[in-house]
């Protein structure tokens, strides 16, 4: 009777052997990394029936070494399993066992003995493509980018069907490289035979962009578009270059780019957003309305559609895109609730911008949201219902838990319960002795309470932690000039604040009333003038009132405080300014 072929025997054995381990359940995670592959041996001839029992024998060591090193894998010794497999590549010289030495070693961080294997199984399998890529792909994880260049360009020359893209994918291949300057040479090296081939100055543009060559990148991807002039990857990474150096350069760009390829929408989305940046809001609605007719349904497109539409004060089309967003399936939808949240609290719809805060469960916006609940809560008189809020919300970080103090004794500040504020944010300090923001918090608590022995230790103590905030400056010369004491000192002291921060309008605000307290009535105005077209705060306001008042333009104050009053009836600095202005 013939003898069944080893090598059938083996296949059939280790093809179940490999299914069985694949879909072990209580298999190591480092052992399911590695990919479980059948394996062909060699030597498909019949053998005759004088060898049948060598052949049992080799079979027996055989499938003895396969299961050694499967155990291994599943018990995560993944050197144990490497040496294994490595051993019975070298015996059977079949490609389907090398490649699978080849992947157990990579798994195994064998960064040599994958490259051995991988030179074996090119020495039995010249012409295999699954063998070059993994020689180079070893070379590369192995950052040995001197070795490579010959064997990638074998690779392109050997298939030049797919010449394209892998000339594209050539830049991905090193994207872990960390010299990316050699990672340049490289691609110039091996994309040099290309000359002729957009794709081969692409490449060499992406890596030369990556190596910060700027000029050369430009070249390359210029170069690339005078081979394709319609080629909209080109085009859009040449924009992204001149926006390193001048937006308005890469809008002219996109701009020409466009008028001979209109429906080049990426593109058209680049320039949209660029025009954002420039602010030059009508013209990037119109392409964002172009591009919301081509992709009504296309998220990114809807988001800043609508964002575009906040910043023009549009909220009836902001609101609209955004629930259109959130019906769509993104992954984070936070911004957008957060965002719904204030356009139906800025409409007064407070049930509703509390639904919508509350469907903000993480990110950037979600503590800003847990703050805007609380305070909606403490206006419809739930103040303790906003307090729960602020204790409840997921503040793990200390900067994080001392905003959420600080929003607390906000509410209770405006609740009027002063020494309950002042007193939360005494624990919170006593918790995080020297943190600047609840020593500067506590310092204007204090003053409400009239304690300003306190509220003096507590500035100037700051000011010594941190000479380089000009809050506290601001602070504590605003204290002393509201009052009328120490007027030399207060200015001083905002002269400072306003050398931190030249631009803030709360301390050109203070600069503007200590010079009316000490009568530089001009003065005052240059700076509240300032101040107010920063911010149109009431308290600035009343300032400005205040100082037009002084000056005689009795019918110029008094206009800007009713305008002030309609916008602010609760402030009671304005109105208490209106009152004693206008009895």
């Amino acid at each position: 009777m013939k003898a069944i072929p080893r090598s059938l025997c083996l296949a059939a054995f280790l093809a179940g052997l490999f299914c069985a381990s694949a879909g072990a359940a209580d298999a190591p995670v480092s052992a399911r990394k590695v990919p479980a592959t059948p394996v062909v041996a060699v030597g498909a001839e019949e053998t005759d029936e004088a060898d049948e029992a060598d052949n049992d024998d080799l079979l027996g060591q055989t499938v003895y070494q396969v299961l050694l090193a499967e155990i291994a894998l599943r018990r995560g010794d993944l050197d144990l399993a490497s040496r294994a497999y490595a051993s019975l590549a070298v015996r059977t010289r079949d490609p389907k066992v090398i490649e699978r030495a080849v992947e157990v070693a990579i798994g195994a961080r064998r960064l040599e003995m994958a490259l051995e294997m991988t030179r074996l199984w090119l020495d039995v399998d010249p012409l295999s493509k699954p063998a070059q890529r993994m020689l180079v792909g070893i070379l590369v994880l192995d950052n040995r980018l001197d070795e490579v260049a010959p064997h990638i360009a074998r690779m392109l020359e050997s298939d030049k069907e797919a010449l394209a893209g892998n000339l594209l994918g050539l830049n991905r291949m090193f994207a872990r490289s960390p010299d990316r300057q050699a990672v340049f040479r490289l691609v110039e090296m091996v994309c040099r035979p290309f000359a002729g081939i957009a794709e081969a100055h692409y490449a060499m543009s992406q890596a030369a962009g990556s190596a910060g060559m700027n000029e050369r990148a430009k070249q390359e991807v210029s170069r690339a578009l005078e081979l394709r002039p319609d080629w909209e990857m080109a085009a859009y990474f040449h924009a992204q270059l001149l926006m390193r150096e001048s937006t308005v350069d890469a809008i002219a760009f996109l701009e020409g780019f466009l008028e001979r390829n209109p429906t080049a929408h990426d593109a058209q989305f680049l320039l949209a957003r660029a025009l954002v940046g420039e602010r030059r809001y009508d013209d990037a609605r119109r392409h964002f309305d172009t591009l919301l007719k081509a992709y009504p349904d296309k998220p990114e497109i809807i988001y800043s559609v609508a964002i575009l539409a906040l910043q023009q004060n549009d909220k009836a089309r902001a609101e609209e895109q955004l629930k259109h967003f959130v019906t769509l399936n993104v992954q984070d939808k936070n911004p957008a609730f957060y965002y719904l949240g204030q356009i139906a609290e800025d409409a007064q719809r407070r049930d509703e911008a509390l639904a919508y805060y509350g469907e903000v469960v993480a990110g950037e916006h979600y503590l800003p949201a847990q703050i805007r609940r609380a305070r909606l809560l403490a206006d419809q008189g739930n103040l303790e219902g906003g307090r729960e809020v602020l204790r409840s919300a997921k503040a793990e970080k200390a900067e994080e838990k001392v905003q959420m103090a600080v929003a607390e004794a906000a509410l209770l500040r405006d609740a009027d319960r002063l020494q309950e504020a002042f007193d939360l944010l005494e624990a919170r300090l006593g918790e995080m002795p020297g943190q600047p923001d609840l020593m500067y918090e506590t310092a204007l608590m204090a003053e409400r309470l009239n304690r300003l022995d306190v509220m003096e230790s507590r500035l100037r103590r700051l000011i010594k932690l941190r000479p380089d905030n000009p809050q506290a400056y601001n602070a504590l010369g605003y204290a002393y000039a509201d009052r009328g004491e120490r007027l030399q000192e207060a200015r001083q002291l905002i002269e400072k604040a306003l050398a931190l921060s030249p631009e803030d309008g709360f301390i050109l605000d203070s600069m503007g009333w200590v010079l009316f307290r000490l009568g530089d009535l001009n003065g005052a105005l240059a700076y509240l003038e300032r101040s107010y077209a920063k911010r149109e705060d009431p308290e600035i306001a009343a300032h400005l009132g205040e100082v037009l008042w002084a000056l005689g333009r009795q019918d110029d104050a008094r206009r800007l405080l009713l305008e002030a009053q309609k916008r602010h009836p609760a402030n009671e600095v304005l109105t208490g300014t209106i009152r004693r202005l206008s009895p």
